[in-house]
């Protein structure tokens, strides 16, 4: 495939005065890395990252325009002429890779996060209309703060004017302050600024018109809006397009998402996980197209070159916003241009480490590719001074990065796979419902090897013989993990089992069955919706708060709906006891009482791993360097391992 198969993808197009040079965008997503609220040498090293891959256009993230915006402690501020030098900065980089920039300008209204220091932030919406997932009851806007937003908007864009980047857009998505504006269900205000659509438009209009005025015509300003909330109490289709035809003459161009902030249900389609079909928007951006005059940008789920031109020659949309697919790749644009499809690292929706991270405060980065976020300390691996012969034991995620790094950076590296496929949890991962992208992770780690020509052996155990013969100069440990089977009171009237045991086909469960999950991840709901689907009654009994516990937050509401959707029910707080006479018995962990299932055929247990790593000792008495990395380490996730990976090949 070469780039004559993605004629429309790497057609420029031209906006005011910015050319874009292909359709391809990294749209705006918060990344935990400035400080201080400020640009820093981290964030500019990603985004270039992403201008050097070959992105048209970069897109960075919320800019707060007013101290009221502070929705995290980790956000950029436009607040003051501070901020100016580092979109400067930012922008030098983007430009010289011929990639445009915009800047988002923000305000969340209810939608707050997190307050400094601990406290709760006082948070202004246009009504005192509550938030559901945040439990945040907003203060009414007076006019005072109103004039002081809309001149907030107006001086940050003139900041970035000055900056010298290509435009700001102007968001106004997932349920953030200026859609409070637009909702009728939440702006119930009675003056200039509620009831008749035209009032609730207002604070738009002006904060639109004093950006352009303190711009210039050359200037490009956007809006991004969610196509519709998803969300009974949020904005529809309907609505959201009569906004956009309304606003047109302010705009020029409007980027199209979906759901909102504001409940659980909403915000999964901020990050949509891989339970979505790939460019599940597409139609919905179609309806927009047809009605606007201006370009339309749309996102969700575009992770492949393919889709995007689809959307693009479809006529659905003009740009794609493909931003996880480049936080997993950053090489994507131009790897697709080269025609070198085969070599695009392809974004599993996974959302552990992209959102799941700013979830929990922390920087950006991807399981698959835990270079992001990192560039400054992983951005140009150096080549091995001196080369050396290595031999990487085991092919799952942790030996295969480790044995693509080594090999990239000149070692000598052969890896042993006992089983006849690489992959090795990754390979029952996929296996669960709506998993089936998981096992994207083997299929671009194997390519990593087979670029960075590492030997690959296949179905062989590795023994002291091999060592010896081989000779290695570094041994690489990386043989994963086996589930953990605790010893528990049973009489032999249940069936006990474990997930592997499930996956693999090795048992037939019988119609009653609870699952007993310890972990609290992804593989007890995936077994109980598994095994429901196949007809079984299940009941899932966690040893948490609640299902998917450790999961990334829109995985897991993705999940857990899922769950109640089919009827399966869920027993927090339940720790595994022991079985007998048909029954199972559980303790809630905090009250100490039992808990009872009765009439139960099998009992699955979900209750983690224990590292497989009995070659350890031998190793290290037959060879100068052992390293220890995944599972084999300690049990833990694919991120983890493929983390441990990168770091042992990279310093190896």
């Amino acid at each position: 495939m070469t780039a004559d198969a993605f004629p429309h993808l790497f057609q420029p197009l031209q906006i005011r005065s910015v050319r874009l040079k292909n359709r391809i965008m990294s749209s705006g997503h918060d990344t935990t890395l400035p400080t201080d609220g400020l640009i820093n040498d981290a964030l500019i090293a990603y985004h270039a990252a992403r201008a050097q891959g070959g992105a048209g256009l970069i897109v960075s993230q919320v800019a707060g325009v007013h101290e009221t915006a502070r929705y995290t402690s980790h956000m950029l501020m436009a607040v003051s002429d501070d901020c100016i030098e580092g979109y400067r900065r930012l922008a030098e980089i983007c430009h010289a890779e011929g990639c445009a920039l915009f800047s988002q300008l923000f305000h969340p209204g209810r939608e707050i996060m997190e307050g400094g220091d601990g406290l709760l932030t006082v948070a202004y919406a246009p009504s005192v209309s509550p938030n559901e997932r945040f439990r945040v009851m907003p203060r009414q806007l007076d006019q005072s703060m109103i004039d002081e937003i809309v001149a907030g908007y107006a001086a940050a864009a003139r900041r970035m004017h000055a900056a010298g980047i290509d435009g700001v857009e102007f968001v106004a998505s997932h349920g953030y302050l200026p859609a409070q504006f637009f909702n009728p269900r939440v702006n119930r205000r009675s003056d200039a600024y509620g009831g008749a659509l035209e009032n609730r438009l207002r604070f738009a209009v002006d904060a639109l018109k004093a950006m352009r005025a303190e711009t210039s015509e050359d200037f490009v300003i956007g809006m991004r809006i969610s196509t519709s909330e998803r969300d009974e109490q949020g904005l529809t289709g309907d609505e959201a397009l009569d906004i956009c035809r309304r606003l047109e003459p302010l705009l020029d161009y409007v980027s199209l998402t979906a759901g909102t902030s504001a409940s659980l249900g909403g915000a999964v389609h901020i990050v949509p996980p891989m339970a979505y079909r790939n460019a599940y928007l597409a139609g919905d951006a179609a309806r927009f197209r047809q009605a606007l005059a201006i370009p339309v940008f749309v996102t969700g789920r575009i992770n492949q070159p393919q889709e995007a031109e689809a959307v693009v020659a479809s006529g659905s949309a003009d740009v794609c916003g493909m931003t996880r697919a480049m936080i997993c790749d950053p090489a994507m644009p131009g790897k697709a241009e080269a025609g070198q499809t085969d070599n695009i690292r392809a974004c599993i929706a996974c959302n552990q480490a992209c959102i799941g991270h700013f979830h929990r405060g922390v920087p950006i980065s991807c399981i698959q590719h835990p270079e992001t976020g990192r560039e400054l300390k992983f951005g140009t691996l150096a080549p091995a001074a001196r080369p050396k012969s290595v031999m990487v034991i085991g092919g799952g995620p942790a030996g295969l990065k480790a044995a693509a790094v080594a090999g990239s950076r000149g070692h000598r590296v052969t890896l042993y796979e006992a089983a006849p496929q690489l992959g090795g949890q990754a390979l029952l991962a996929q296996q669960l419902p709506r998993r089936a992208e998981f096992g994207g992770i083997v299929t671009n780690l194997a390519r990593e090897v087979e670029r960075a020509n590492v030997r690959v052996v296949r179905g062989t155990r590795v023994d002291r013989a091999l060592v010896e013969t081989e000779k290695p100069d570094a041994v690489i440990l990386a043989t994963g993990a086996k589930p953990y089977r605790p010893d528990i009171e049973q009489d032999g009237s249940i069936q006990i089992v474990d997930a592997w045991q499930v996956l693999r086909r090795e048992v037939k469960t019988g119609s009653r069955v609870v699952v007993a999950d310890w972990r609290c991840d992804w593989i007890g709901p995936g077994i109980a919706e598994l095994l429901t689907g196949e007809g079984c009654s299940v009941e899932l009994a966690v040893n948490g708060t609640h299902a998917a516990e450790l999961l990334p937050l829109y995985v897991r509401d993705n999940i857990v709906a899922e769950l109640h959707r089919i009827g399966v029910r869920t027993t927090p707080y339940a720790r595994l006891y022991g079985c007998d006479g048909g029954t199972v018995y559980m303790q809630h962990t905090v009250s100490e009482l039992p808990i009872l299932f009765e009439d139960v055929e099998t009992l699955v247990l979900c209750l983690g791993h224990e590292p497989v790593d009995e070659l350890g000792e031998m190793l290290r008495s037959l060879v100068p360097e052992v390293h220890i990395i995944g599972d084999s380490l300690a049990p833990r996730t694919a991120e983890e391992a493929v983390y441990e990976g990168l770091k042992v090949g990279a310093f190896l």
